[in-house]
């Protein structure tokens, strides 16, 4: 009877200490919450709005009526109208379509002739699943004007045409891997020399805040570049995942997005009191990148709202960036939009580490 008692006393004292941390209390209600709202609203693979161009040789009521077709089926959205292949394959390449429509001029006499390709679609294939989005679209335009038939295309996959996921997953894998460990790295380590007593030897040392977070920060630097070599090279041996973009493109952009982290890493630090609240945060940050970026299910398909939560991470422009470098060999200005965002991140997470943190004990 005395042993029940004791179990219930320590029962009720971790109860009301839990109830006392106030951000241990939040993950426990957060994070179920925020999962389930991700999976139940925000994750959709019946992939809608696709940004989509045309060039449209034609220019005939054919042409126009088979793109409001398609249009209509709310898979594409036709957001530039491009004056030849070449202009639909560097927008491809810059990210901004993931499909692009060609009429060739003499797509009313294709029409008639069944056993010929009356128009070509020209597909992102990096995105499985956006593969068997545009495959769909083919399949589901309306008959020609001149027979029964459905107008004949021609569908050219760009980047993976064997649509194998490694080519997706790996570049991907980067961003989550930088994203883990940088963040958590970081804010472990200022906690931990805070519970240590360390920084307490600081004070009376002429080190300034901002030298001593560069001076933490550094070698997490050399160790997220260690990780993007050794992603890159398993990648390649194990998986044959093309590297189409130069590597000082891709080591530049992963320099940057490892900074992010890390300035996201040091934001958390001014705000742990202990290295497991620290991880908590990481894990809060974590989860979301993970699966609002584009990472594991396609952007497009996500309703506004949560497309309006991903910008606001920066892993979310990091996928653009390193898949448009490593598998559609973009350079950086055709990137600059995205390469502008992620370093308006580093600024603003930066400013607020600065700010938050001072070389003195609580």
């Amino acid at each position: 009877m005395k042993s029940l008692q004791r179990i219930i006393a320590i029962v009720v004292k971790e109860l009301r200490q839990l109830s006392r941390d106030r951000l241990t209390f939040g993950m426990i209600v957060g994070i179920p919450a925020i999962q389930l709202l991700m999976f139940g609203f925000a994750i959709n693979m019946d992939v809608r709005h696709l940004s989509a161009a045309v060039a449209d040789y034609s220019n005939s009521a054919a042409s126009r009526q088979v793109i409001m077709d398609m249009a209509q089926t709310q898979v594409i959205d036709i957001n530039y109208r491009a004056s030849g292949v070449e202009e639909l394959e560097s927008l491809m390449r810059q990210g901004k379509i993931v499909v692009g429509i060609y009429i060739p001029p003499d797509y009313e006499r294709r029409l008639q002739q069944p056993e010929r390709s009356a128009m070509q679609l020209l597909v992102d294939g990096s995105d499985t699943v956006v593969q068997g989005a545009v495959v769909s679209i083919a399949n589901s335009s309306r008959t020609s004007p001149f027979n029964d038939r459905p107008p004949t295309m021609e569908v050219r996959t760009y980047y993976n045409p064997e649509r194998r996921s490694p080519v997706n997953t790996v570049p991907g894998l980067i961003g989550v891997i930088l994203t883990m460990t940088m963040t958590m790295f970081t804010a472990v380590a200022i906690v931990r020399e805070r519970e240590r007593g360390n920084l307490e030897l600081l004070i009376t040392t002429p080190v300034r805040s901002a030298e001593l977070m560069l001076a933490k920060i550094l070698p997490y630097v050399f160790i997220g570049l260690l990780q993007v070599t050794l992603v890159l090279v398993l990648g390649v041996l194990l998986f044959k995942v093309p590297i189409r973009g130069t590597l000082i493109d891709i080591y530049l952009l992963c320099l940057m997005f490892i900074i992010a982290n890390l300035a996201m890493g040091l934001v958390f630090s001014t705000l742990a009191k202990t290295q497991f609240q620290a991880m908590q945060m990481t894990f809060f940050f974590l989860l979301p990148s993970i699966l609002l970026s584009g990472f594991m299910f396609p952007f497009d398909g996500m309703p506004k709202p949560a497309q309006w939560v991903a910008e606001i991470l920066p892993m979310t422009h990091f996928m653009r960036l390193i898949r448009g470098v490593v598998l559609r060999g973009a350079g950086l200005p055709e990137l600059s939009h995205e390469i502008g965002i992620l370093a308006g991140f580093i600024l603003v997470a930066m400013t607020i580490a600065v700010l938050r943190f001072n070389k003195r004990l609580d």
